[in-house]
């Protein structure tokens, strides 16, 4: 995956504001591409805003960022934190959720920091 990585200091000050709703916290990054090859180029974005949650109370949270401008992925799909995750659910569902159930906006976004990198 081709993305950006969430940089520690801000992980920290957004687990403080968004408790996770699940045992496994996952809070590390934002995904622009799931399949990449070797030597992509890397996104030049190196910030965002969180704008949204979503939680569909059975095992996936996720917070809505914005990247560029936009909260769309290209190619589809909404760029997100998956946040935390319940026994059984897997990361990947965050993308299902929100085309599912779509998100709640916060009241004022959240500046980011944002690491291009290749993730997992």
């Amino acid at each position: 995956m081709i993305g950006w990585l969430l940089p520690e200091p801000d992980r920290a000050r957004l687990l403080q504001r968004f408790a996770p709703a699940y045992e496994r916290v996952i809070a590390h990054h934002v995904t622009l591409r799931p399949r990449v090859h070797r030597g992509s180029k890397l996104p030049p974005e190196r910030a965002g805003e969180v704008i949204g949650i979503t939680d569909d109370g059975e095992g996936v949270q996720a917070l809505v960022v914005r990247i560029g401008g936009t909260h769309e992925r290209p190619g589809g799909g909404t760029y997100h934190i998956t946040w935390s995750l319940g026994e059984g659910r897997r990361a990947k569902e965050s993308n299902d959720v929100l085309q599912a159930r779509g998100w709640t906006p916060l009241e004022e976004p959240i500046a980011i920091a944002l690491e291009p990198g290749v993730v997992g």
